[in-house]
């Protein structure tokens, strides 16, 4: 147990996460500190192409073979199962409508990218490998939840469906499109094009994430400070709990696969995360009734800042110890 806090409280102290606490902080202290929104959405296309592309040259150079198929089986069980367990924890803590509840926990069995990349990084910076191939788990994890939450909000009697306009927002989402894209782009290119491109898609990697986390922090901070009224006392309690319960999933998928510490903990990141980006946009269209300041002020707000601050340093110490990596 101690060797586990002590490499939790090592991998706590990297840039991007403190550059996310400093961002949290600011917001919280209410200072006039803001990242253009402009800019913000430049460099999420950036972190997007790049950990994409990195993952498809990663792919090229390894091969597709039946451990990709697996884990990429995993992760699809993983992002259809654990919406049912965060509509049954919702029931049981918090008095949400069935549609709100349903539209939470398509979040929560979707994933957060930045969550991701944040996860890799710190992987990077601890010098522990993964498999490549993860970022194409991460790809198939945003859209299953979906699926499962409209199930359930079905069973509820309000008539919600998936039509023509579900689909088109779901799989031409575009951080979808982006990833997707650019994995395919790194499969085809291989190392030949991070060759050509390597000085644009490593070297600034780091330093761009980390004025990303800041901005994140800033608009988690701000969902905060506004949480009073929206959320009770047991919706708080989910957010923190849901990671927890996905990360143990992730971590016996992770080890049923066989993966490597670092592959192990990014499947426990991917399933203790909850979507911002893909699944918000699509409830927009598919559950227009449920109510945003539930299900963005718990997943950007709770879960977001507990999985960059605590989550993350947590899924790799125990990670290396369970796979002695």
């Amino acid at each position: 147990m101690q060797d586990i806090l002590t490499l939790a409280g090592a991998n706590l102290l990297t840039p991007m996460i403190l550059s996310f606490a400093l961002g949290l902080a600011a917001a919280l202290a209410r200072s006039e500190l803001t990242v253009p929104e402009a800019a913000a959405k430049a460099m999420s296309l950036y972190l997007l192409f790049a950990i994409g592309f990195k993952g498809g040259v990663a792919v090229a150079d390894h091969g597709a073979g039946p451990d990709l198929v697996a884990a990429l089986a995993g992760g699809v069980v993983l992002s259809f199962g654990l919406p049912f367990v965060a509509f049954a924890l919702l029931s049981a803590l918090t008095r949400l409508s069935a549609m709100d509840r349903a539209a939470v926990a398509a979040h929560y069995g979707s994933i957060s990218i930045v969550t991701f990349v944040t996860a890799t990084s710190v992987l990077a910076g601890a010098g522990i490998a993964s498999e490549g191939y993860m970022v194409a788990v991460a790809a198939a994890m945003e859209a299953p939840a979906i699926v499962s939450a409209l199930w359930l909000v079905s069973r509820s009697g309000t008539g919600a469906r998936m039509d023509a306009d579900l689909w088109r927002e779901i799989l031409l989402n575009g951080s979808i499109v982006l990833l997707v894209g650019a994995f395919v782009i790194g499969i085809l290119t291989g190392a030949d094009g991070m060759a050509r491109i390597g000085s644009f898609i490593v070297a600034p990697f780091q330093g761009v994430l980390c004025l990303f986390l800041l901005d994140m922090g800033l608009v988690a901070g701000r969902g905060l400070r506004g949480v009073r009224g929206v959320l009770g006392l047991g919706a708080l309690v989910f957010g923190i709990a849901m990671p927890v319960v996905g990360a143990a999933a992730g971590l016996g998928v992770g080890l049923a696969l066989g993966l490597s510490a670092g592959g192990v903990a990014l499947m426990m990141t991917l399933a203790a995360s909850a979507s911002y980006i893909a699944v918000p946009a699509a409830m927009r269209v598919a559950l227009p009734e449920a109510n945003p300041a539930v299900y963005l002020t718990l997943s950007l707000g709770v879960t977001f800042p507990f999985n960059l601050t605590l989550g993350i340093p947590t899924y790799v110490a125990i990670a290396q110890a369970m796979t002695g990596g």
